[in-house]
């Protein structure tokens, strides 16, 4: 479900100031490494209302999956701008959405209400972190390792004592900015 870090009014962060470059450098470089996943630090924070907005258009046209890793791709691994609209007209078109409905969509902010509705969502499941995982009734936020998120769901699955707990864990590397 989408979050907001830095929802508007609050201002975006400097991609070069000292907390991003600690957070990026100490937590999320080298767990992305660890993990074989490609992520560079992003030359921008872009606001990303648009960009989710255009989430629901996608999810709308199946291609929700599809939307998620090209818009994370662009960002995380090639610098791009996804709060800019020809950006992520043109990411929409390379999945193969047509990206004059996807522009009209956004600029008419069609699906504004429903991602308004969404962070509603977020914020009343007490979202605060990326990631955040909701297993059941448990929230876990933070990173973890495959098997251990494995073993969790497998308790949730099969209904084994102890997995009906609620409270919030955090693993490692919870982003609160």
């Amino acid at each position: 479900m989408p979050f907001e870090l830095r929802p508007e009014p609050v201002p975006t962060l400097d991609p070069n100031s000292d907390y991003i470059q600690h957070a990026w450098h100490e937590s999320v470089k080298p767990i992305s490494q660890k993990l074989g996943v490609e992520m560079n630090l992003p030359p921008v924070q872009p606001r990303t209302y648009l960009a989710f907005e255009g989430f629901q258009y996608a999810k709308e046209h199946g291609k929700a999956n599809d939307y998620n890793h090209r818009i994370s791709q662009a960002f995380f691994e090639e610098g791009r701008d996804i709060g800019q609209l020809d950006v992520l007209v043109d990411l929409a078109e390379e999945i193969g959405l047509n990206g004059t409905e996807y522009r009209a969509a956004l600029e008419s902010r069609k699906y504004k209400e429903r991602h308004q509705a969404a962070l509603r969502n977020s914020t009343e499941q007490g979202i605060k972190a990326v990631p955040t995982y909701m297993i059941g009734e448990r929230k876990l936020q933070g990173l973890y390792p495959a098997d251990r998120l494995s073993e969790i769901i497998d308790k949730e699955l099969n209904k084994q004592p102890g997995n009906g707990k609620t409270d919030d864990l955090e693993g490692s590397s919870g982003e609160n900015y």
